[in-house]
């Protein structure tokens, strides 16, 4: 088994069922697994903040930091290893409400929103979910089998 990182506004694609891919620490974050079962293709995205608007040279030099950047990178990347958007099976999870008790900033929330919204402008569904809440979690996506599970503080272990 080959455990590839995937960090902080980052995506990794992969079609070797020998990987698992792992994202940690999703607060506010929102990671992005997808697969698609008939080539064994995945990746898995962990995005920051919602529109890269609001720094276009940072989106530039990191698309993967932004859901309208990242998300198509994603997606795109996916493709060109042979997956096909009718077969993806896609599976989120974060957007919790870290160090903001308040409420004020609402970044997990607004991540949350900006994915919903580019997913029904394209025509995707989300298969499995574990978002908001308070908690941050670890998510891994294994290409053998697109098996997603999410980590909780706690230890608990969820397959979307």
């Amino acid at each position: 088994m080959n455990r590839i990182v995937v960090g902080i506004s980052d995506v990794k694609v992969s079609g070797n069922v020998e990987d698992v891919l792992v994202t940690y620490a999703l607060g506010s974050c929102l990671g992005v697994a997808v697969y698609d079962p008939w080539v064994k293709v995945g990746g898995l995205l962990h995005f920051m903040l919602p529109d890269s608007s609001l720094d276009s040279s940072k989106a530039k030099e990191r698309p993967a930091m932004f859901a309208d950047t990242g998300i198509p990178l994603l997606f795109k990347s996916c493709y060109r290893l042979g997956a096909e958007k009718k077969r993806m099976i896609v599976k989120i999870a974060g957007g919790a409400n870290i160090l903001d008790s308040a409420n004020h900033f609402r970044i997990g929330q607004k991540n949350i929103t900006a994915l919903r919204k580019i997913f029904w402008k394209n025509n995707v569904l989300i298969d499995g979910e574990d978002i908001g809440k308070d908690n941050h979690r670890t998510v891994q996506l294994g290409i053998s089998t697109g098996r997603v599970v999410v980590k909780s503080p706690n230890g608990t272990l969820r397959e979307l």
